[in-house]
């Protein structure tokens, strides 16, 4: 038995690559891998406001009667009051994104012309808030109090698709 030998063990192979090439691409997916980061988070963060917006519109919807039906002795009141607060929060919606001067001042048909000029994918769901912009600026709560639930939860939708789906104003354009 001692004309037996040890077995050797070659040395295991390097994981560090021997060409540069391999550094590079690393490197560069590094860099691409922080830059689609970064983004994603300014996108998200770019997009609070939407998110609040959509969360309000669905607290909206609850004092509508979305749910549960209207709730016993609101005959409109509540209604009303909620449809107020939808054409204020699509006015606040659109003073985030476009220059106060260029919106604030949109009323009536100008303004549902904006709603729609941006609405992109939720152009569909404009005309349902003609008579939200028009009703709630000029008439007030007593024609709102008169609409049909059926009519104030399809409005209510069509503030959010318009709200989910606004085409953001491109840097340095007019709305």
């Amino acid at each position: 038995m001692s004309d037996l030998a040890d077995i050797v063990m070659p040395v295991p192979p390097s994981w560090v690559p021997r060409t540069a090439g391999w550094l590079v691409l690393g490197v560069v997916i590094a860099i691409g891998l922080v830059w689609l980061g970064w983004h994603l988070v300014r996108r998200w963060h770019a997009n609070r406001h939407r998110r609040t917006a959509l969360a309000e519109v669905t607290r909206l919807q609850h004092r509508l009667g979305d749910k549960a039906g209207d709730k016993a002795g609101d005959e409109g009141g509540g209604r009303a009051a909620a449809l107020l607060a939808l054409a204020e929060l699509l006015k606040r919606v659109a003073l985030a994104e476009w220059p106060r001067d260029a919106v604030a001042p949109l009323s009536g048909a100008a303004w549902h012309r904006f709603l729609l000029r941006h609405a992109g994918a939720a152009a569909d769901a404009v005309p349902a808030l003609a008579a939200l912009v028009d009703d709630a600026e000029y008439r007030g709560e007593a024609v709102l109090a008169a609409w049909a639930p059926d009519q104030a939860r399809a409005t209510a939708e069509a503030c959010r698709r318009w709200i989910a789906a606004y085409q953001r104003p491109a840097p340095h354009a007019s709305p």
